[in-house]
């Protein structure tokens, strides 16, 4: 299995290339079922997943990816592959290099599968090639990359640490508010960056790059009713957080490299439904080199500011 991963991601990637010497249109051409931009890059990169797993399978699949819904190729498969073509949509249409191929595979079981139940995975960087990869038994590969991987930092500060933030679908009012003092202490003597993309984030935490990762938009809308408002109308209408497609891959391979992942609660994101992609299951995440970065982060996130219940603050969103 996971040489066909390896294989399927370097399609996917080729496909993706072949498209982008053409030129970088850059059109949005629809939403996906969660009500995310779908690129015109998105519709090349999930069109060359499912060709090529019709056509390579190596036994019968269920597939679930980002554009589509689950699609049964072969007859009584054993096992889903949870794929997001392309994380890291619009660095990719930039033509930057944070955009990666996400690829997961676990057992379909019961039909309600969980990332707690993933056994391989592949992450595979569309503009560079370099890719991480691992299953259960043979623990964690890497290629591409200029130095041995996994190479985590040992940061354990706020104030020196290199991490990335989400935004898409985050209302920036309330994020500001509620990172506030992190991007203090942290944008000068660290470094503060907006990447687009969980997968490479966290992959780039994996790689020593960075020291963490954050997205806590999820607890933010579950713990403050008053902020759904702001959170639709930043996402057009829907509720973007991140979807099981977006962490599948990238959590249980963290998660082998030794990284310490959960959501922005504390708790693990194993029993996160992987064919799901409601709300109520779409998840935060908190990665950090070290425990003692993540637990720092915790602590410092400010969880209840006043800007998360005040009315004027709800409308100026709107």
């Amino acid at each position: 299995m996971m040489e066909f991963l390896l294989a399927l991601g370097a399609h996917i990637r080729a496909e993706l290339h072949a498209y982008r010497h053409r030129g970088l249109a850059r059109n949005v051409h629809g939403v996906s079922p969660g009500g995310d931009a779908q690129f015109d890059v998105d519709a090349i990169a999930e069109d060359a997943a499912l060709a090529f797993i019709r056509e390579h399978a190596p036994r019968p699949l269920a597939v679930y990816t980002e554009d589509g819904s689950l699609v049964e190729i072969g007859g009584a498969p054993r096992d889903v592959l949870i794929i997001d073509p392309i994380d890291g949509t619009r660095p990719t249409s930039a033509g930057l290099e944070m955009g990666m191929i996400s690829i997961a595979q676990a057992p379909l079981g019961s039909g309600d599968p969980r990332i707690e139940d993933v056994e391989a995975a592949l992450l595979l960087g569309i503009k560079d090639g370099c890719a991480l990869w691992g299953d259960r038994t043979k623990g964690l590969s890497s290629s591409g990359f200029d130095h041995p991987v996994p190479n985590l930092s040992r940061t354990t500060e706020i104030d020196r640490m290199f991490w990335s933030i989400e935004f898409n679908g985050h209302p920036m009012r309330l994020m500001a508010s509620a990172y506030a003092e992190i991007v203090d202490r942290s944008a000068n003597t660290g470094g503060v960056f907006v990447f687009n993309s969980a997968t490479f984030s966290i992959s780039r935490i994996v790689t020593g790059q960075l020291d963490a990762y954050v997205d806590i938009g999820n607890r933010i809308w579950r713990d403050h009713p008053a902020t759904r408002a702001a959170f639709l109308a930043a996402g057009r209408g829907s509720i973007l957080h991140l979807f099981p497609y977006d962490i599948a891959a990238a959590a249980f391979l963290a998660d082998l490299a030794g990284v310490t992942i959960s959501d922005a609660y504390g708790a693990p994101l194993g029993s996160t439904r992987l064919l799901d992609i409601a709300p109520e299951n779409q998840r935060s995440c908190i990665a950090a080199a070290t425990p003692e970065l993540h637990a720092a982060l915790l602590d410092a996130v400010a969880w209840d500011d006043p800007a998360f219940e005040a009315r004027e603050t709800m409308e100026v969103a709107r």
